[in-house]
Protein backbone atom coordinates (compact mmCIF):
# COMPACT_ATOMS: atom_id res chain seq x y z
CA UNK A 1 0.00 0.00 0.00
CA UNK A 2 1.37 2.89 -1.06
CA UNK A 3 1.93 6.08 2.11
CA UNK A 4 -0.33 8.18 0.41
CA UNK A 5 -3.70 5.82 0.03
CA UNK A 6 -3.07 4.81 3.91
CA UNK A 7 -2.52 8.13 4.63
CA UNK A 8 -5.65 8.93 3.29
CA UNK A 9 -7.57 5.99 5.32
CA UNK A 10 -5.57 7.41 8.34
CA UNK A 11 -7.69 10.45 7.32
CA UNK A 12 -10.69 8.48 7.24
CA UNK A 13 -10.40 7.51 11.07
CA UNK A 14 -9.17 3.77 10.22
CA UNK A 15 -6.46 2.30 12.16
CA UNK A 16 -3.15 0.06 11.78
CA UNK A 17 -3.01 -3.40 12.58
CA UNK A 18 -0.97 -3.98 15.37
CA UNK A 19 2.18 -6.14 14.47
CA UNK A 20 2.60 -9.10 16.60
CA UNK A 21 5.15 -9.28 19.37
CA UNK A 22 8.09 -11.53 18.43
CA UNK A 23 9.03 -12.18 21.73
CA UNK A 24 7.18 -15.62 22.15
CA UNK A 25 9.00 -17.18 19.21
CA UNK A 26 12.52 -15.93 20.21
CA UNK A 27 11.19 -17.87 23.81
CA UNK A 28 11.25 -20.39 22.03
CA UNK A 29 13.95 -20.33 20.06
CA UNK A 30 15.96 -19.49 23.42
CA UNK A 31 14.13 -22.78 25.27
CA UNK A 32 17.63 -25.31 25.00
CA UNK A 33 15.80 -28.89 25.97
CA UNK A 34 12.95 -30.10 23.68
CA UNK A 35 9.98 -31.39 24.89
CA UNK A 36 10.65 -35.23 25.13
CA UNK A 37 7.03 -37.54 24.89
CA UNK A 38 7.58 -39.88 28.18
CA UNK A 39 6.04 -43.73 27.04
CA UNK A 40 4.17 -45.66 29.83
CA UNK A 41 5.69 -48.12 31.72
CA UNK A 42 3.65 -51.07 30.28
CA UNK A 43 4.54 -49.52 26.55
CA UNK A 44 7.75 -51.08 26.18
CA UNK A 45 8.58 -53.36 23.32
CA UNK A 46 8.07 -56.55 23.64
CA UNK A 47 11.92 -57.32 22.71
CA UNK A 48 12.69 -55.07 26.48
CA UNK A 49 10.77 -57.30 28.31
CA UNK A 50 12.24 -60.27 27.39
CA UNK A 51 15.74 -58.78 27.71
CA UNK A 52 15.05 -58.25 31.56
CA UNK A 53 15.79 -60.78 34.14
CA UNK A 54 13.04 -62.82 35.65
CA UNK A 55 12.45 -63.23 39.34
CA UNK A 56 13.41 -67.06 40.58
CA UNK A 57 9.84 -69.15 40.78
CA UNK A 58 9.55 -69.39 44.40
CA UNK A 59 8.55 -72.80 46.01
CA UNK A 60 9.99 -74.99 42.69
CA UNK A 61 13.06 -76.79 43.58
CA UNK A 62 15.80 -75.80 41.10
CA UNK A 63 17.68 -78.65 39.17
CA UNK A 64 20.24 -80.22 40.83
CA UNK A 65 23.77 -81.01 38.60
CA UNK A 66 24.05 -84.50 38.08
CA UNK A 67 26.51 -86.07 40.00
CA UNK A 68 27.72 -89.68 39.76
CA UNK A 69 26.35 -92.47 42.15
CA UNK A 70 28.72 -94.07 44.53
CA UNK A 71 29.91 -97.27 44.28
CA UNK A 72 28.00 -97.66 47.87
CA UNK A 73 24.76 -96.22 46.28
CA UNK A 74 25.36 -98.83 43.31
CA UNK A 75 25.39 -101.82 45.37
CA UNK A 76 22.65 -101.06 47.53
CA UNK A 77 20.70 -100.10 44.40
CA UNK A 78 21.18 -104.09 42.95
CA UNK A 79 20.22 -104.87 46.91
CA UNK A 80 16.84 -103.34 46.43
CA UNK A 81 16.57 -104.99 42.80
CA UNK A 82 17.30 -108.17 43.83
CA UNK A 83 15.09 -108.49 46.53
CA UNK A 84 12.22 -107.23 45.17
CA UNK A 85 13.00 -109.65 42.28
CA UNK A 86 12.94 -112.63 44.73
CA UNK A 87 9.68 -111.55 46.89
CA UNK A 88 8.03 -111.48 43.29
CA UNK A 89 9.10 -114.82 42.23
CA UNK A 90 8.29 -116.39 46.07
CA UNK A 91 4.93 -114.77 45.47
CA UNK A 92 4.27 -116.38 42.12
CA UNK A 93 5.81 -119.41 43.46
CA UNK A 94 3.40 -119.22 46.52
CA UNK A 95 -0.05 -118.94 44.61
CA UNK A 96 1.22 -121.39 41.87
CA UNK A 97 1.17 -124.30 44.79
CA UNK A 98 -1.90 -122.50 45.82
CA UNK A 99 -3.48 -123.43 42.58
CA UNK A 100 -2.02 -127.05 42.68
CA UNK A 101 -3.29 -127.61 45.84
CA UNK A 102 -6.87 -126.79 45.07
CA UNK A 103 -6.05 -128.44 41.54
CA UNK A 104 -5.14 -131.82 43.68
CA UNK A 105 -8.41 -131.71 46.25
CA UNK A 106 -11.00 -131.31 43.56
CA UNK A 107 -9.17 -134.09 41.83
CA UNK A 108 -9.07 -136.45 45.02
CA UNK A 109 -12.49 -135.66 46.20
CA UNK A 110 -13.67 -136.83 42.86
CA UNK A 111 -12.07 -140.01 42.69
CA UNK A 112 -13.90 -140.44 46.55
CA UNK A 113 -16.93 -139.81 45.08
CA UNK A 114 -16.46 -142.41 42.39
CA UNK A 115 -15.14 -144.80 45.22
CA UNK A 116 -18.20 -144.35 47.77
CA UNK A 117 -20.90 -144.13 45.28
CA UNK A 118 -23.90 -146.40 45.92
CA UNK A 119 -21.69 -147.92 48.64
CA UNK A 120 -22.67 -145.83 51.83
CA UNK A 121 -24.53 -148.20 54.87
CA UNK A 122 -26.56 -144.93 56.22
CA UNK A 123 -30.03 -146.58 57.13
CA UNK A 124 -32.96 -144.11 56.59
CA UNK A 125 -34.49 -145.29 59.60
CA UNK A 126 -32.23 -145.21 62.73
CA UNK A 127 -32.62 -143.47 65.31
CA UNK A 128 -29.91 -143.69 67.25
CA UNK A 129 -27.46 -140.77 67.00
CA UNK A 130 -23.80 -140.92 66.97
CA UNK A 131 -21.70 -138.02 67.94
CA UNK A 132 -17.95 -137.72 67.07
CA UNK A 133 -15.64 -134.89 67.21
CA UNK A 134 -14.87 -133.64 63.22
CA UNK A 135 -12.77 -130.60 62.72
CA UNK A 136 -13.45 -129.07 66.08
CA UNK A 137 -16.79 -129.34 66.21
CA UNK A 138 -19.18 -131.76 67.19
CA UNK A 139 -20.83 -134.23 64.49
CA UNK A 140 -23.16 -136.95 64.51
CA UNK A 141 -24.54 -139.82 62.30
CA UNK A 142 -27.97 -141.75 63.04
CA UNK A 143 -26.97 -145.31 62.80
CA UNK A 144 -29.20 -148.33 63.89
CA UNK A 145 -28.22 -150.74 67.29
CA UNK A 146 -26.44 -153.19 65.56
CA UNK A 147 -24.22 -150.37 63.35
CA UNK A 148 -23.37 -148.18 66.47
CA UNK A 149 -22.10 -152.12 68.06
CA UNK A 150 -20.19 -152.01 65.00
CA UNK A 151 -19.26 -148.69 64.54
CA UNK A 152 -17.78 -148.78 68.34
CA UNK A 153 -15.89 -151.69 67.19
CA UNK A 154 -13.68 -150.30 64.67
CA UNK A 155 -15.38 -152.22 62.01
CA UNK A 156 -17.51 -149.25 60.04
CA UNK A 157 -16.08 -145.72 59.85
CA UNK A 158 -17.67 -142.33 58.89
CA UNK A 159 -16.56 -140.59 56.01
CA UNK A 160 -17.57 -137.20 55.46
CA UNK A 161 -18.45 -135.88 51.72
CA UNK A 162 -19.88 -132.62 50.75
CA UNK A 163 -21.36 -131.86 53.69
CA UNK A 164 -22.85 -135.33 54.43
CA UNK A 165 -21.53 -138.12 56.82
CA UNK A 166 -21.20 -141.17 54.84
CA UNK A 167 -21.27 -144.96 57.11
CA UNK A 168 -19.18 -147.25 55.21
CA UNK A 169 -17.08 -150.44 56.44
CA UNK A 170 -13.85 -150.60 57.31
CA UNK A 171 -12.09 -151.54 54.10
CA UNK A 172 -13.66 -148.77 52.10
CA UNK A 173 -12.58 -146.53 54.79
CA UNK A 174 -9.11 -147.23 54.71
CA UNK A 175 -8.85 -146.65 50.95
CA UNK A 176 -11.46 -143.10 51.48
CA UNK A 177 -8.20 -141.94 53.87
CA UNK A 178 -5.22 -143.43 51.23
CA UNK A 179 -7.18 -140.93 48.77
CA UNK A 180 -8.19 -138.04 50.60
CA UNK A 181 -7.17 -138.13 54.54
CA UNK A 182 -9.48 -134.84 55.49
CA UNK A 183 -12.22 -136.85 54.76
CA UNK A 184 -11.90 -139.15 57.32
CA UNK A 185 -14.37 -138.28 59.74
CA UNK A 186 -14.58 -141.12 62.53
CA UNK A 187 -12.14 -144.03 62.74
CA UNK A 188 -11.97 -146.18 65.53
CA UNK A 189 -8.94 -148.22 66.80
CA UNK A 190 -10.62 -151.55 67.48
CA UNK A 191 -7.18 -151.79 70.18
CA UNK A 192 -7.93 -148.82 71.67
CA UNK A 193 -9.85 -148.40 74.96
CA UNK A 194 -13.21 -147.44 75.23
CA UNK A 195 -13.07 -144.21 77.49
CA UNK A 196 -10.78 -142.77 75.08
CA UNK A 197 -13.88 -142.07 72.75
CA UNK A 198 -16.27 -140.43 75.53
CA UNK A 199 -19.35 -140.63 73.02
CA UNK A 200 -18.86 -144.61 72.49
CA UNK A 201 -20.73 -145.41 75.14
CA UNK A 202 -24.96 -144.49 74.39
CA UNK A 203 -25.91 -143.69 77.63
CA UNK A 204 -23.42 -140.59 77.34
CA UNK A 205 -24.93 -140.31 74.00
CA UNK A 206 -25.63 -135.88 73.76
CA UNK A 207 -29.55 -135.05 73.33
CA UNK A 208 -30.55 -134.53 69.62
CA UNK A 209 -32.28 -131.31 70.86
CA UNK A 210 -29.09 -129.49 72.07
CA UNK A 211 -27.61 -127.32 69.28
CA UNK A 212 -23.84 -127.04 69.30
Amino acid sequence: MSDSLRDQLLGLGFKTAPRPDPKPAAQADQNPHPRVERRPAHAQSRSQRSNQPRPAQVGRPQPKPNTPRTREEIDLGKAYAIRAQREKDERIEAERLKQEEARLRREAKSRLADLLKDKALNDPAAEIARHFNYGGKIKRIHVTAEQLKLLNAGVLGVVQLDGRYLLVNRDLLEQAEAIFPPALALKIDPDAASQDDPYADPQYQVPDDLVW
